[in-house]
């Protein structure tokens, strides 16, 4: 994952402690995404991690503990992700394309993403509803400032920011969780939603 900053009451103090969190939420990731909460373990998480299994509660208190600081490294990385793509582009419809192209590598790289992030839902409801709520408004400030270029209609807010939202969600779910061989790639996936986008499908 991308982050190295958990919101998380036991923060390291040092470098190999920080590491050392990074690789229990690296395993932590594999093992939920692999079992799903329910089935997964502590035990199991410190094994894939190589960590001994009494570290782990120098940094987490539980499972649950751990889970939720994982979606919230989730929800920093798929941030990051997104900011490394549109980092280049200063064109309000080229950074929705490159944001969605950044996402779908992302998870086609991650995909035990969306198992976690469903789970999430009824894990943890709060840091679910945060992840959603956070990236919408991520798009509507970026609808906003594509409205103040005059380049996007100044009445767009909320309902467009997560209409579009969930058109990047499911298209992650179909081409980068569920891909096939001969799929287009991101980046054409990302071009098709873009022209969506700026166009509409009215004829």
């Amino acid at each position: 994952m991308a982050s190295d900053t958990i919101e998380n009451p036991k923060v390291p103090r040092t470098e190999r402690g920080r590491k050392t969190q990074r690789k229990l939420l690296d395993a932590a990731a594999i093992e939920f995404g692999e079992r799903g909460f329910h089935e997964a373990s502590i035990s199991s998480i410190t094994r894939r991690a190589g960590v001994a299994l009494g570290s782990f509660y120098t940094y987490f208190d539980s499972k649950d503990a751990i889970f939720r600081a994982l979606v919230l490294d989730m929800s920093d990385a798929v941030k990051s992700a997104a900011r490394d793509a549109i980092a280049d582009e200063t064109d309000p419809l080229a950074i929705e394309r490159a944001a969605l192209g950044g996402f779908l590598r992302f998870a086609s790289e991650h995909k035990e993403i969306y198992r976690i992030i469903d789970e999430a839902e009824f894990v943890d409801p709060d840091s679910y509803r945060a992840h959603y709520e956070t990236i919408g408004e991520r798009i509507a400030q970026r609808l906003r400032d594509g409205a103040q270029a005059g380049v996007m209609r100044p009445d767009l807010g909320e309902v467009e920011a997560w209409a579009l939202m969930g058109m990047n969600v499911f298209l992650g779910l179909r081409y980068a969780i569920w891909n096939r061989s001969g799929d287009p790639t991101p980046e054409d996936v990302a071009k098709a939603a873009n022209t969506l986008l700026a166009k509409g499908i009215e004829a």
